[in-house]
């Protein structure tokens, strides 16, 4: 299965697309016999291409490479490093294919290994940062040649308790469920519900004077 790695999450076979912070949602390739002819779930998916269908990675790639590469955008200053996030990302789904059994959705298997290589990829930012006096990009959500209102939310959001700016970020843009949610960050449902409620009020009310100021501006 290595082999569709080049083509498939390094670009050395097939022209790279620069990723955006745009959901995609392509057609999944269909060619392996083993696929259904309708859409196949992300789970089967992920079965075929633990038992070698190059044609279900594929389908798999297309699916969340731009929802993945967002996830890390979100939260790192500079687009590369959420690029090259996201194909640390499938190089680890690629490696532990064979170990996949499907106990819960496909997705949130998925974003738990992306959050596992974005705390690993801040510890080293934080490392960095403390013994070479390198600046943290990791832990500086806002790029400054953002515009206004994308650069007031960027910094709004880091002014949010951490836990609770990662379930606004995840219900939000990530459009996970509160169960999904859950297990992610390891929380009660109810707690889910209530951060996300504070969340978003404690957003609004750091966005206010922003909006304001905005609509001024029209």
């Amino acid at each position: 299965m290595q082999d569709i790695l080049p083509a498939f999450v390094l670009g050395s076979e097939a022209p790279r697309t620069p990723m955006n912070d745009s959901p995609a949602n392509p057609q999944p390739t269909t060619a392996d016999p083993s696929l259904s002819a309708e859409r196949p779930s992300d789970e089967k998916l992920m079965l075929a291409f633990s038992q070698g269908s190059a044609d279900a990675f594929s389908a798999l790639f297309s699916r969340y490479k731009q929802p993945l590469f967002g996830f890390f955008r979100r939260r790192l200053a500079d687009a590369s490093h959420a690029e090259e996030l996201t194909q640390e990302t499938f190089l680890v789904l690629l490696r532990s294919a064979s170990r996949y059994q499907p106990r819960a959705l496909f997705r949130t298997y998925l974003y738990a290994i992306a959050f596992k290589i974005l705390r690993a990829h801040r510890r080293k930012a934080a490392f960095r940062a403390t013994f070479f006096g390198a600046h943290n990009a990791a832990q500086d959500p806002a790029a400054h040649d953002s515009p206004d209102a994308n650069l007031a939310i960027r910094e709004a959001l880091a002014k949010l308790e951490s836990t609770e700016r990662e379930i606004l970020l995840l219900r939000e843009f990530e459009q996970l469920s509160y169960a999904e949610i859950a297990d992610l960050l390891h929380l009660p449902v109810n707690t889910v519900r209530s951060r996300l409620f504070r969340a978003r009020m404690a957003l609004r009310e750091l966005l206010l004077p922003v909006t304001e100021k905005l609509g001024k501006k029209s």
